[in-house]
């Protein structure tokens, strides 16, 4: 036996790889069903050595089904996700629309699992940002430890985290140049190829983008209200993989060699970090893997205690796809939820 699983946007970058990791993963599934909007109704997509015919949303009877995962943006979440979940449909979101409804909880597995306790107020459990998303995997190990003050974040975010079209835009663009087309911008403000946009998302009035603020307040909801972050969050170049340079401030005594025996002991942690050519990650080689992978701990001595590190996930994967799945494998394991 198993459960009825809805995968909404199944066309879409992160509702595909939803489907590959719930199939890698064997979740116990007794039906996956692909939900996308009309335009793709005549579409197939792949669900392990299956092929899925896909559903329209705007017709579909969520009556019977147990799990929803919702990756097609704020819009169709705002709509659709509640009516899913009064159907008794629990719904596990990866927009942004509920992460700071005090009524939804917001989850990473290895971070704050047992907020899954609350999800019954609604039915829905928000996904997080994909950058705070690996970043708190990182993070939470060692504030356990030794207590994070402050952090300053650096992200160097992939195309693939705005979608398709931002993807096929790099592509278009890096073509043109070296074909010497005309170039030509739209899913970015400036042109992407050979460059770096430090604007993710919209501007709010302090000048900050809500890329930035996100990664504060989730931090606050999901590790501790208590710490201070700043964060730059910048696009580059590159399809899939979000890197992240994190300067962190603690409490209490924590060296780098420590650092790494903590983080080699803590789930979805993979550290790789030798002080020499090619001992770090990049997001190239991050691609595909589940781990959230550490490297370049070193010591920072502009302050009492202080620390670098280089993080660096497969935004499809942890920053979302993956996520969304561990939310439903943890409510499994916490028996919050049980095989009939």
């Amino acid at each position: 036996m198993g459960f009825r699983v809805a995968v909404v946007g199944a066309t879409g970058n992160v509702g595909r790889e939803i489907l590959n990791i719930l199939s890698e993963r064997e979740y116990p599934a007794t039906e996956v069903i692909a939900i996308a909007s009309r335009k793709s109704i005549g579409q197939q997509v792949g669900y392990g050595d299956k092929e899925l015919d896909i559903n329209a949303l705007d017709t579909f009877d969520f009556t019977g089904v147990d799990i929803a995962l919702f990756a097609a943006g704020n819009a169709v979440s705002k709509k659709y996700a509640p009516i899913a979940a009064k159907l008794g449909c629990v719904v596990i979101d990866n927009s942004s629309y509920f992460r700071m409804d005090p009524h939804v909880p917001l989850v990473v597995p290895e971070v704050n699992p047992k907020a899954l306790k609350g999800f019954a107020k609604k039915n829905i459990i928000a996904n997080p940002n994909c950058s705070t998303a690996q970043m708190l995997v990182a993070l939470k190990p060692l504030h356990d430890v030794a207590t994070i003050k402050r952090v300053v974040v650096s992200t160097y975010q992939s195309v693939s985290g705005a979608g398709n079209k931002a993807m096929d835009e790099l592509f278009n663009q890096t073509r043109a140049i070296f074909v010497n087309d005309p170039i030509q911008t739209e899913a970015f403000t400036k042109q992407i190829a050979f460059n770096v946009i430090p604007h993710i998302d919209s501007f709010m009035d302090d000048g900050s983008t809500k890329e930035e603020w996100k990664m504060v307040v989730e931090t606050h909801k999901m590790l501790d209200p208590n710490i201070k972050v700043t964060a730059t969050c910048v696009r580059v170049p590159v399809f899939v993989g979000h890197a992240e340079s994190i300067n962190l401030e603690f409490e209490n005594e924590m060296s780098a060699k420590k650092a790494r025996a903590i983080l080699r002991e803590a789930p979805g942690c993979l550290v790789i970090d030798n002080p020499a050519d090619e001992g770090y990650i990049t997001p190239l080689e991050c691609v595909g893997d589940f781990a959230t992978f550490i490297s370049r701990i070193r010591k920072d001595d502009t302050v009492e205690h202080g620390l670098n590190i280089w993080v660096v996930s497969d935004n499809l994967r942890k920053g979302a796809a993956l996520n969304a799945v561990q939310i439903a494998e943890s409510l499994l394991n916490q028996g919050l939820m049980s095989v009939d």
